[in-house]
């Protein structure tokens, strides 16, 4: 799979649930179709919340990544 560069990054650690979703939500509105947006969180819960958000919404999730407690996702703006 080829490495996608992200457009912009949307750091959420060290926020809980729904916070992530509510900002990584906000964020995407702000570009344009296509855009890759990395969110970089710390709440476990992010594993389950982002790719179902991604699904509700529309949107992709290109990648997952842990590292220790740190979560990477880049997500695709479909929509």
């Amino acid at each position: 799979m080829s490495e996608t560069k992200p457009d912009a990054t949307v750091d959420v650690r060290g926020l809980f649930c729904p916070i992530p979703i509510v900002k990584l939500s906000e964020a995407i509105k702000n570009y344009p179709t296509g855009t890759v947006l990395e969110v970089i969180a710390t709440d476990p819960g992010t594993l389950t919340d982002i790719p179902a958000w991604a699904k509700t919404s529309g949107n992709q999730v290109l990648k997952t990544e842990r590292e220790g407690t740190v979560m990477k996702f880049h997500v695709k703006k479909v929509k």
